[in-house]
Formats: structure tokens, sequence, C-alpha cells
């Protein structure tokens, strides 16, 4: 079984990133978690997505401790027991699912560790199925040849995230999908925020709503954005110079005169690919 985040899947080489701040490097079946302890969660995830291999395994899985990091170190079920907060796996359940049987089943149960799951509000909307749908959505538009991406996912961590059982709850998530066509690297970044909804699982004090200097205002619960990847650097502090040469939102919308800027999502036919 091929083990963790392979930086040459690609036609182009791609570094898992790494944040400023000391993380524990996480090796699973076609992914990688770099786990920042301090917070009890994950601060990014990479995962390899092989289109032409998945396999749609059922949603069978046990969530469990990593026993590679001290258990008080990880947000376990405390945290989400008797409120509105899913585990919220960060690598999606089935993107590193392919291979043989036993790889894909392994996989399948690797993203049930607690080190690649988050507090996400329950609630189901457009905004959030959008979110779920994202890599199925950029796999249909890359290469044809490939059919691969590595994807990128990890939460905004903000000082003043407020705490609940334990554990500081991230108001945004990000996700960075790449690919290559003729060996050229491509890529998209998206944003969910939750910070509408966070009310609705009591913490301590209210929610700071403050978006994103130059976002939409509110508009619902569960708000998607496709953004420039430079805004997600700028957000998490991570090193995402290739993959912000390689944005193709800012690339469309310089070719049309126009300012890079978040879209909001309603839609999937609204992603600039």
């Amino acid at each position: 079984m091929s083990g963790g985040y392979d930086r040459d899947f690609l036609r182009a080489r791609l570094e898992l990133p790494s944040p400023s701040a000391t993380t524990i490097l996480l090796d699973y079946i076609h992914f990688s978690v770099r786990f920042r302890a301090a917070r009890k969660l994950a601060a990014i995830v990479g995962v390899n997505i092989h289109g032409k291999e998945l396999n749609p395994l059922a949603r069978e899985g046990t969530w469990h401790f990593d026993d590679r990091i001290p258990r008080e170190q990880q947000a376990g079920p405390d945290v989400y027991k008797n409120n509105a907060f899913d585990r919220g796996h960060l690598v999606r359940r089935l993107d590193p699912v392919w291979g043989d049987a036993a790889t894909a089943k392994k996989a399948n149960q690797d993203t049930f560790a607690f080190t690649n799951a988050a507090p996400q509000v329950d609630d189901f909307n457009q905004g959030k199925e959008l979110w779920v749908g994202l890599e199925d959505h950029v796999l249909s538009h890359a290469d044809a040849h490939d059919a691969k991406l590595s994807v990128f996912t990890g939460p905004v961590f903000l000082d003043d995230d407020q705490p609940y059982r334990g554990v500081q709850i991230p108001r945004k998530f990000w996700k960075i999908a790449a690919w290559t066509n003729d060996a050229k690297l491509a890529a998209v970044g998206f944003v969910l925020d939750q910070s509408p909804l966070l009310g609705k699982v009591e913490l301590k004090r209210a929610i700071d709503q403050k978006l994103l200097e130059g976002e939409p205002p509110p508009l619902g619960p569960f708000r998607t954005f496709q953004v420039p990847i430079g805004q997600i650097a700028d957000l998490t502090g991570l090193s995402l110079s290739r993959l912000t040469n390689a944005d193709r939102l800012v690339s469309g919308q310089r070719e049309l005169g126009r300012q890079p800027k978040a879209i909001q999502l309603e839609s999937p036919d609204q992603i600039r690919l």
C-alpha cells in the first residue's frame, strides 16, 4: 500500500505546504495531515485523487484517535456529543479511496481519524452541498488523460476563534484543487464560511461575523466562495506561491481586465476553471 501525500503525483511537482507554526506530519493512505497540536486540529491536509481508479465504497468507517499523538491533543468524540457539530472530514472520505480493494478499504478507514476531522455545523444547504462536491466538479474538468487532482484543505485559524469544550472552533475553511494540463500546473481556491451558524452551537460569546475584506455581504449560512489563492495565503500564512501563480480564477479575471476578487457560489456553473 502506498502511504502519504505524493508530491510527484501530478506531472508538475507540488509539495505539501507547511505552516509556519509547529505541526506534526502524519501520513495515511494517499493523503497526509500536518497536525497542529496546540489547536487539536489539522492545520492542512493534502490528498492525491486518481479519478480513473476511484472505488465508491459505502460510507463505512469507525472514528478513531491516531495513536501517534496523545489523545488529549486531539479533538475527540466529546467535542461532537449532543450538539450541532458534525465531524467534518477535511480530506473528503472518497477522495483517497482508489487503487486495489485492500488499499481503497484502508484509505476509507484512514479518513475517519480524528486528526482528519474538524467541527462543522450540521445544517445542510446549498452552500455546504457545493463544498462537498467541489472535487468532483474540478475533476471533471481536469486533464482527460490523467484525471488526477491534488487537493489541499484546512481551517482558517484565528486567535479569537471561540473556545468550545477545549477546542477553538474555526469560522472558515479553505480548499485548493490543483491539476496539470500538458504538464502545466493549474489551480483554484475556495473558502467555506460557517460563521453565521456558529451561534446555534451556543458558544460562550457572540461570534464575530466580519467577512474578509472584499467578500460579498452575508447572504445565508454556509457561504461558499471561489477566491484568489493569494487571499488564502494571506489568511493562513502558508507559502502558496506556485499555486497562486497557477490560479485560474485570477488569470481569467485579468484577461477580462478585472481586478481579482472572490465570487460567492450558488451553483457549480459559477466556478471559474
